[in-house]
């Protein structure tokens, strides 16, 4: 956690210079009465002090039980599915301390690109399918298990898909035609399958799902309306699904 953990070696003295800047903050924004930017970098600040306050607590996985760790993958031969378990893990105690938003990606694994196969292709995915499956099925039993899953939206997804013909002699090039995203709680309806892809796996050709579709979507089941959701960006109120996003309810619960 090398960006919370604070530089100082005395509380004492971090707790100056946070004084001393928060002073600097105020007289600015006192000065410029609307200085948006000064108020958002104190905010950033005060969280990644609460942060240093509370993370290393939530960071401790030495509590769980050796069953919890062995459901994640934490003892499996593979060194990354120990690495990915331990990120799934820690997502499920930050979303138990009531954290927003939780990301985390799949560990570089040598001789093994995470999804990006350009080469080797089969050697790559079978290490990469290795490193995520126990630990994503750990934490989804585990969260239904504590009654987390009804209230977490889980998505998982890679850059893009792969080409089904191959690139060079044993690889894949990107094909954003045609890919699988799944999700999983937070109100979606489970089992469920939308959208056809062709006969060679290369292009959506029914029910096509675009990337603001799956934003309207999230949004929707966080209880955000995306058509309401804006930002000011270079003068403009903005949507995150600009003027398109369609919500389907065939793949809600």
């Amino acid at each position: 956690m090398n960006n919370i953990l604070p530089q100082e070696k005395v509380s004492e003295l971090q707790q100056k210079k946070l004084s001393f800047i928060d002073k600097i903050d105020r007289d600015l924004l006192n000065h410029y009465h609307h200085a948006d930017q000064v108020q958002t970098a104190a905010q950033n600040y005060e969280l990644a002090f609460r942060m240093q306050m509370e993370v290393l607590e939530v960071s401790d996985l030495s509590k769980e039980s050796a069953a919890t760790k062995s459901l994640y993958g934490m003892n499996a031969p593979h060194d990354q599915t120990r690495n990915y378990g331990a990120q799934c893990l820690m997502a499920r105690r930050l979303v138990e301390q009531g954290v927003g938003f939780v990301e985390f990606t799949m560990p570089d694994d040598k001789g093994a690109d995470r999804w990006d196969q350009h080469g080797n292709l089969i050697h790559g995915h079978e290490r990469n399918a290795s490193t995520v499956d126990q630990p994503i099925a750990g934490l989804i039993k585990d969260l239904k298990s504590r009654g987390l899953l009804d209230s977490t939206l889980i998505v998982f997804s890679d850059e893009f898909g792969r080409t089904p013909f191959s690139q060079g002699k044993d690889g894949r090039d990107h094909n954003p035609q045609g890919f699988s995203i799944w999700l999983a709680g937070g109100g979606i309806k489970g089992g469920t399958i939308y959208s056809t892809i062709d006969d060679y796996g290369y292009r959506a050709i029914e029910k096509k799902i675009t990337v603001h579709d799956l934003h309207a979507n999230m949004m929707h089941l966080m209880g955000i309306n995306h058509t309401k959701l804006t930002y000011r960006y270079s003068g403009h109120d903005v949507r995150l699904t600009d003027d398109h996003g369609e919500i389907i309810p065939e793949i809600l619960a």
